[in-house]
């Protein structure tokens, strides 16, 4: 099994190589690049049963001990996040192969190898047991994804790509003097012996260190005050890239926030990092309710859904870290379905504009459908799987007595309510708008082209269903990956043990 968890980095990125190579070779291109992210689901699914039924797994690359060489680790946290990234991934991939037949469609014979490189990325950033490898892994996801964003070569695109890749230079920048300072301070890079290391250092390093990363990982992650990059960014690319950034790549800075801080005991951290997050949850919800585009909405409401992951995380109890394990698991499908939604909007009616769209609760139910049910999962109704995550949430903040952030986190799962009813009145309710916007590249419900993107965008809305109706099963996962992040003996033990 620890040669599988190798293979979910590697073959990605041989599958990218191959890729690149048949460009001009439509069907083989798209057959190598499916081919590769099937494999990366069903890895990641026996990976997952694999750890739910036994120990960690841990690889070593190329044979060398910890401290020297590369150390793939798949504990209970990573496996879960891997297992879903995978699957969300390859429905996006689904929906795109057949989304190219629209004036929003990318050009698969970039993206798709790029995407598997991207993967390549994903997969090292929540396996890697070392801060540098991670270093590595966010590079390959940073010019990845700014390929993805700008390979249109749009004047938006390239302006906001430009936006997009100086502030994540910049937190790479400070990733890496942050490398060379903890290695100086402590002799190692390998996260199992700096959770060793680390809580010998005197408080003022130690402090010093924990907030460096939190700038680092919170960039990567958009919380406040580093998060104005995304939503000028995000809405420009095409939706199906979107739709990948918005279930992943934040999610990988919260990812590396949670693994980091927790094990290294960063706990005295949790006043500032509850602060943050509970200027995060506010700042991207009234951002969204500005807005009057599909897109940026949703945009925004990825800043605000940080929040509630840092604020369970910043509590850093079991309850509290398990509903942020939960609440990551949930946000990557229910985001990236979102986003789908929109896509499904632009190939019906040309456009996301809320002012030139409606109308199509009536004429396109389906979308409806696509759209309502994850949105609902978005404001925390029940019985959907938001509901569960943002009570998890909640609840860890009644358990810790920290009453404001209760209260800070319902209030904006209320504006998000109201948010999300501003698109179904712009887009779903009222008469069907005069659009003047491309309608000759619109895709009627007969098309074929059509109907895949409906059933891939369906296929995430189930994932999302399945997430509510095995909540307990997920949260008693989430709880065992909260223990194994919160108690660092035992991934100390799986590490460095032959």
């Amino acid at each position: 099994m620890a040669s599988l968890v190798t293979l979910t980095v590697i073959i990605p990125m041989i599958g990218a190589a191959f890729a690149m190579l048949l460009r001009t070779q439509r069907w083989l291109r798209e057959l190598v690049v499916s081919s590769s992210l099937i494999f990366l689901a069903v890895a990641s699914t026996l990976i997952l049963l694999d750890v739910k039924e036994g120990a960690t797994i841990v690889s070593r690359v190329g044979g060398w001990a910890p401290e020297l060489g590369v150390v793939l680790v798949a504990d209970m946290f990573a496996a879960l996040v891997l297992f879903v990234a995978s699957l969300t991934i390859l429905a996006v991939e689904i929906f795109s192969l057949f989304q190219r037949r629209t004036q929003f469609g990318s050009d698969l014979s970039i993206t798709g190898p790029i995407l598997l490189v991207l993967s390549s990325g994903v997969a090292l950033a929540v396996l890697t047991g070392d801060l540098f490898t991670l270093f590595v892994s966010f590079e390959l996801i940073l010019i990845s994804s700014y390929v993805l964003l700008t390979h249109q070569g749009q004047p938006g695109q390239i302006r906001s790509g430009m936006t997009y890749v100086v502030m994540n230079l910049l937190a790479s920048t400070l990733f890496l003097v942050g490398i060379a300072f903890v290695y100086g301070a402590t002799g190692t890079v390998n996260l199992a012996l700096l959770a060793e290391r680390i809580p010998e250092l005197s408080d003022g390093t130690r402090i010093g260190i924990g907030t460096w990363f939190l700038v680092v990982f919170g960039t990567k992650a958009a919380m406040f005050p580093v998060f104005s990059w995304l939503p000028d960014s995000y809405p420009t690319a095409p939706t199906t890239i979107t739709a990948i950034f918005a279930g992943l790549l934040t999610k990988i800075g919260v990812y590396a926030i949670i693994r980091f801080h927790g094990l290294m005991g960063f706990d005295d951290l949790g006043a500032l990092i509850l602060t943050i997050a509970a200027l995060t949850m506010v700042t991207g919800v009234l951002g969204a309710l500005a807005q009057n585009d599909m897109k940026r909405i949703l945009s925004f409401h990825i800043v605000s859904q940080i929040g509630y992951m840092l604020m369970a995380f910043g509590l850093f109890t079991i309850n509290g870290v398990a509903a942020a394990i939960f609440f990551l698991f949930n946000q990557i499908p229910t985001k990236t379905v979102l986003f789908l939604s929109g896509g499904l909007v632009e190939a019906s009616e040309g456009t996301s504009s809320l002012k030139k769209v409606g109308g199509l609760a009536k004429h396109r139910p389906e979308i409806a459908f696509v759209f309502g049910l994850p949105a609902l999962s978005l404001a925390g109704i029940p019985p959907f799987s938001g509901f569960v995550a943002k009570f998890g949430v909640v609840a860890s903040g009644v358990a810790a007595q920290s009453w404001w952030l209760v209260a800070v986190a319902l209030g904006v799962s209320l504006l998000t309510l109201l948010s999300m009813a501003k698109i179904w009145v712009g887009v779903f309710w009222g008469k069907p708008a005069d659009s003047t916007d491309s309608q000759e590249s619109s895709l009627s419900r007969s098309d074929r082209s059509y109907q895949a993107m409906t059933f891939a965008a369906l296929a995430t809305v189930g994932a999302t269903l399945a997430i509510a109706l095995f909540a307990g099963p997920i949260w008693d996962m989430s709880i065992r990956a909260a223990e194994e992040v919160l108690d660092s003996s035992s991934y100390i033990e799986a590490v460095m043990t032959e």
